[in-house]
């Protein structure tokens, strides 16, 4: 743990050395206002809770948090210090959850930077923080989620460009997968039970239910197991990177 907690924190400030964090976090804050006030229509609704900000998170994430992870592993490849770093006293496993550690630490602190909004719903009525926190939670958990899937992508090439390609397509299909449009789509063909197991590996489906104030275990069980499960692949791609 020592040892990631020392990646953890090169990984951390290198985001802050750079404008990489800075213009992250100055676009998130200004999109989700955008999405949450001009197109969610917060105001008008009449309505005092943050719905309409947290239904825009899974489009907001699905190409900022790509955008985030696509230099973790391609910028090392391609500098060369992925060399220097395999011969420390640093597995692999450590480097990758260090690196995820840090890149979800600055997603978790562009979320708490939203808290006017938070604010602004107490200020303006009665609204039941309780769903509040939970729907701040999922949209974490489900960030981390878009972030693995990111960090495995890096992985996988030199270019931060087709990292950040590969990894939109394939957070895409996970957030696709739940739509209605997807499911009215194979609704003809395909049994409710397999259609139910194709609208289960959605993002939308699991996150939806906690931006209402239900964090179940399997909900959340499910983003940590596809946290794991991507962040594992990535650990495999850097073995084989490694040994070639």
């Amino acid at each position: 743990m020592n040892n990631t907690l020392i990646i953890f924190k090169r990984e951390f400030s290198s985001f802050f050395a750079t404008p990489v964090a800075y213009v992250f976090i100055a676009i998130f804050l200004i999109l989700s206002g955008v999405f949450a006030f001009n197109i969610g229509g917060l105001y008008e609704r009449g309505q005092a809770d943050l719905i309409p900000f947290f239904n825009f998170h899974p489009w907001l994430y699905l190409f900022l948090v790509p955008a985030m992870a696509m230099r973790t592993w391609s910028e090392e490849r391609k500098s060369g210090s992925i060399e220097l770093l395999m011969t420390l006293p640093v597995t692999i496993w450590e480097a990758m959850l260090g690196k995820f550690l840090a890149a979800w630490a600055v997603l978790g602190l562009s979320l708490a930077l939203t808290f006017p909004l938070w604010l602004t719903v107490n200020y303006l009525g009665n609204p039941d923080n309780g769903i509040i926190v939970a729907a701040y939670i999922g949209s974490w958990l489900m960030a981390g989620a878009f972030l693995a899937i990111g960090l495995c992508m890096s992985a996988m090439s030199k270019s931060q460009v087709v990292a950040f390609i590969l990894a939109v397509v394939l957070c895409f299909l996970f957030v696709l997968s739940g739509s209605d449009m997807v499911l009215d789509a194979f609704k003809a063909w395909l049994p409710p039970v397999l259609l139910d197991t194709l609208a289960s590996f959605s993002f939308l489906t699991h996150f939806q239910a906690m931006a209402k104030g239900v964090l179940s275990l399997s909900d959340v069980g499910y983003f940590l197991i596809v946290i794991g499960v991507w962040l594992y692949a990535g650990l495999r791609v850097i073995e084989q990177k490694k040994a070639e």
